[in-house]
C-alpha cells in the first residue's frame, strides 16, 4: 500500500525543516537572526504607516474638529463646556490614539505574519536559555510572550505553570513587557521626534523591556525564590509554511479590535475624566473656561512633578500623563493631546510642544529626557485591567510587592538613562 500523498509531503518537507532549523536555531546564529528581523518589523510599521497616520491627524484636526465645532454652533452649544468636551476632549484625545490606527495596523500584520510562519515558535526555543537561567520552566516563555500583546491575557496563561512559586514569579515579570498599549506611546514619541530612526528607537525599548524582565527575574531568585530550579522547554514546532493572507488577517483583526474597544472604552472613559478635571479651576477661571495650568488637573500634578527631575521629566505635563496612563498607557497620548488641546493641534504642533516641555524640564536635554521617560513608562505600573487581573491571580500582598519592585527599577532605570544621555548627547 502506497503511502498517502500527505505523508510523503510531510517526509519530504521534514528533512528542510530540519536543515532550517539547524541554522535559525544556531546558538550564536540563532539570537541575531531574531533580533534582525524584530528590528525589521519595527522599522517597517515606522516607515510604511507614517503617512497614513499623517493624512489620519489632518483629518481629525481639521475637517471632523472643524465641523463639530460648526454643528455644535449650529444648535446652539458654540461656546459651552459641552463643546469643549466633545472638540478638546473626546476628538483631541481619542483622535490622537485612533491616528496611530494604521501603525498598530501594520505591526499587528506584519507579528501575525511571523506567527502563521511557524517562526515564532522558534523564538520560543532561543529564549528558553533565558529562562533557565531565571529559574524558570522552559513554558514560562510563553505567557511572557503573550505579554508583549496584552499582559492581561498573559497572566491568565500563568495557570498552566506547573508550581506556584513558578506561577507568582511570571505573573510578577509580566508587567515588564513591552505591551501593545506602550507600543502606541513609543511609536508616537518615535515618529515624532526620532525620525528615520523611530523603528529603532521602537525596537530598543524592546530590548529594554527585555532586560527588564531579565534583572527583576534575577533579583526575584536571589531574594525572594533561591529555590527555583531548571526544566526543559518541551512542545512540538510547527512546520514553516508561507504566510497567507486570511489566517493572518484573523489573527491581527483580533488584536487591532482589542485595540478598538479599549479606545472605545477605558481611554473614553479616561479622557472624559481628564477634561473634567481641565475643567475645574484652582485659580481662577469658571468651570470649562480654565487655563490648563490653573486647573485641578495641572495644580495637582506640579506638586508631584519636582520629584521626577532627576529623570529630565519633571515637568507636571509628564507626570499628568503618567497619571492617567494608570488606567490605560495609550492615555498618556491622549492627555497630552487634552493638555495642549486648548491650541488645536495637530500632530506635528502636539510634538512641537512635548518637545518644548522636556527642553524646559531637563535643561536643554529633550532628549536624553524623553528616552529616560519612555524607559519609565515601559515599567512603572501596569494599567487598572492588569494590576486587577494580577489581583486575582496572586492576590493583594504579591500584587504589591511587584508594583513596589516595578516603581524602584522604573525610577533608578530612568534617572541614570537621562544622566548618561545628557552626557553624551
Amino acid at each position: 500500500m502506497k503511502p498517502s500523498r500527505e505523508a510523503q509531503k510531510t517526509r519530504t518537507s521534514a528533512p528542510i525543516h530540519d536543515s532550517i532549523d539547524r541554522i535559525l536555531l544556531a546558538p550564536v546564529f540563532g539570537p541575531l537572526f531574531f533580533l534582525v528581523v524584530m528590528w525589521l518589523v519595527f522599522q517597517l510599521t515606522t516607515t510604511l504607516a507614517s503617512p497614513l497616520q499623517k493624512w489620519l491627524s489632518t483629518l481629525l484636526t481639521g475637517p471632523v474638529a472643524g465641523g463639530t465645532s460648526a454643528l455644535m454652533n449650529t444648535i446652539g452649544l458654540g461656546g459651552t463646556w459641552m463643546e469643549g468636551l466633545v472638540v478638546d476632549g473626546l476628538i483631541a484625545g481619542v483622535g490622537m490614539v485612533l491616528t496611530f490606527l494604521p501603525m498598530m495596523t501594520m505591526m499587528f500584520l506584519l507579528l501575525a505574519g511571523l506567527e502563521h510562519s511557524g517562526y515564532l515558535a522558534r523564538a520560543a526555543v532561543l529564549t528558553d536559555r533565558v529562562m533557565g537561567i531565571l529559574g524558570l520552566p522552559g513554558q514560562a516563555f510563553l505567557p511572557l510572550v503573550v505579554g508583549f500583546g496584552c499582559n492581561v491575557p498573559a497572566l491568565m496563561a500563568t495557570r498552566d505553570l506547573p508550581q506556584r512559586h513558578q506561577r507568582l514569579m511570571t505573573a510578577l515579570l509580566i508587567p515588564f513587557t513591552a505591551c501593545s498599549a506602550r507600543l502606541t506611546v513609543f511609536i508616537m514619541l518615535g515618529s515624532m521626534f526620532f525620525g528615520r530612526w523611530a523603528g529603532t528607537v521602537v525596537f530598543g525599548m524592546y530590548l529594554v523591556s527585555l532586560g527588564y524582565v531579565v534583572l527583576a527575574g534575577l533579583l526575584m531568585r536571589k531574594t525572594l525564590w533561591r529555590t527555583i530550579g531548571e526544566q526543559p522547554l518541551v512542545f512540538d514546532l510547527p512546520a514553516y509554511q508561507i504566510p497567507r493572507f486570511q489566517p493572518i488577517w484573523f489573527i491581527a483583526w483580533a488584536r487591532i479590535k482589542d485595540f478598538l474597544q479599549t479606545a472605545g472604552g477605558i481611554i473614553v472613559a479616561a479622557v472624559i475624566g481628564v477634561w473634567f478635571l481641565q475643567a475645574i479651576p484652582v485659580h481662577g477661571g469658571s468651570f470649562g473656561h480654565v487655563e490648563v495650568t490653573d486647573s485641578l488637573y495641572g495644580w495637582s500634578a506640579s506638586l508631584v512633578a519636582p520629584l521626577f527631575s532627576p529623570a529630565g521629566f519633571g515637568n507636571w505635563e509628564a507626570v499628568a500623563a503618567l497619571v492617567v496612563g494608570l488606567v490605560a498607557k495609550e492615555a498618556v497620548i491622549s492627555s497630552w493631546a487634552q493638555t495642549y488641546g486648548v491650541l488645536g493641534v495637530d500632530l506635528s504642533v502636539l510634538g512641537d510642544h512635548i518637545w518644548m516641555t522636556f527642553e524646559v524640564s531637563s535643561g536643554g536635554h529633550a532628549i536624553a529626557a524623553i528616552v529616560a521617560f519612555m524607559v519609565y513608562l515601559l515599567a512603572y505600573t501596569p494599567c487598572v485591567a492588569t494590576f486587577a487581573t494580577q489581583v486575582r491571580q496572586v492576590g493583594w500582598k504579591w500584587t504589591a510587592v511587584g508594583m513596589a519592585i516595578q516603581l524602584v527599577m522604573a525610577s533608578i532605570a530612568a534617572i541614570v538613562t537621562f544622566q548618561f544621555l545628557r552626557l553624551i548627547l
